[in-house]
């Protein structure tokens, strides 16, 4: 009877470590998320959660920002990527900034987020979003989005639009000439 109740006490206690360990973890991922030192090396972006990311789809100045929210794996998204990356080059620095969020899978950097930037080449600034409180950043980011992509914020100033559905080159031009009156 004590030999039953000695093991008893003696899983309960790794079951407990076993416990603290993954809370451990998790928050240890929350920390790199969160914190200024959250890029490997070997990635060529840098991965935010939403506060992270707040602050580059929000800025004040007066550029025209056109922020895209896309992943490799949808169709949409990469046929429209090459219509920013144009808009990026046919507009000056000073006029205009064009901001690619990834919304990939995390485990999904190194195999398939990489290998798409190097292949494609792309010029605009891209960054990767690795936040699982859906609940609260897709309403942030507008209160009428559903969460699917593609999806696209043009802003100037207090000028904002939001558009959940994939452009053709003239659709993004047309759209893009409201904010660069």
């Amino acid at each position: 009877m004590k030999q039953i109740l000695l093991m008893l006490f003696v899983a309960s206690v790794f079951s407990c470590k076993n416990e603290k360990t993954e809370t451990a973890t998790v928050e240890t991922k929350s920390e790199i998320i969160s914190s200024d030192e959250k890029t490997p090396v070997n990635y060529p972006f840098t991965i935010y959660d939403y506060d992270g990311l707040e602050p580059l789809i929000n800025k004040e100045d007066d550029k025209v920002h056109v922020v895209n929210f896309w992943a490799t794996w949808c169709a949409p998204c990469v046929k429209e990527l090459p219509y920013f990356e144009a808009i990026n080059k046919k507009y000056d620095d000073d006029e205009l900034e064009v901001l690619l969020v990834s919304l990939d899978f995390p485990k999904n950097y190194g195999s398939k987020l990489v290998p798409f930037l190097e292949k494609h080449d792309l010029q605009s600034q891209v960054v990767a979003f690795d936040d699982v409180d859906q609940n609260r950043w897709i309403p942030a980011i507008n209160n009428d989005w559903s969460g699917a992509i593609p999806a696209t914020i043009i802003y100037k100033g207090d000028q904002r639009k939001f558009y959940e559905k994939s452009f053709t080159q003239e659709e993004l031009e047309t759209e893009l000439k409201q904010f660069l009156k």
